[in-house]
Order: structure tokens, then sequence, then C-alpha cells
């Protein structure tokens, strides 16, 4: 399971790449995968801290921290 997060994690590190944010409720979808895992990814990935969420109005945003970016 543990390698199931980490390849989550870094599917959602390359979205952001591309995208720049998301909200939380967009990556499962965009991910096709379940809830769970993503948000277990998104832990990992704010541990390590790769991502920043920010609040707009009631939906949380996602998007990586500036020095992770590559332009």
């Amino acid at each position: 399971m543990i390698e199931k997060v980490g390849s989550t994690a870094g599917r959602i590190w390359d979205i952001l790449q591309q995208k720049d944010e998301l909200t939380i409720s967009q990556l499962p979808k965009v991910l096709k995968e379940k809830d769970s895992l993503v948000y277990q990814a998104l832990g990992w990935l704010a541990r390590e801290g790769k991502i920043e969420y920010r609040t707009h109005g009631n939906k949380t945003v996602i998007s990586l921290v500036r020095e992770e970016v590559h332009y």
C-alpha cells in the first residue's frame, strides 16, 4: 500500500507542475483514484513540505510550494 500512496503522491506532484493548482475535490477525479488514497498522498506531500493549502471561499486549493515549481 505504501508504494501506491507514494506513486499517487508523484502523480499529484506531476499534475500540479502542469496545472498550478487544483481543489482537493478535483484531485480524485483527475487521478481516477479513491478519495482516501488521494488524501494519504496529499499528507505525504504535505509532510515533505512540497505542497501548500489555501482556502478560497469554501474550497481548499492545493499547489506546489514555490521551490518545487519547475518552469
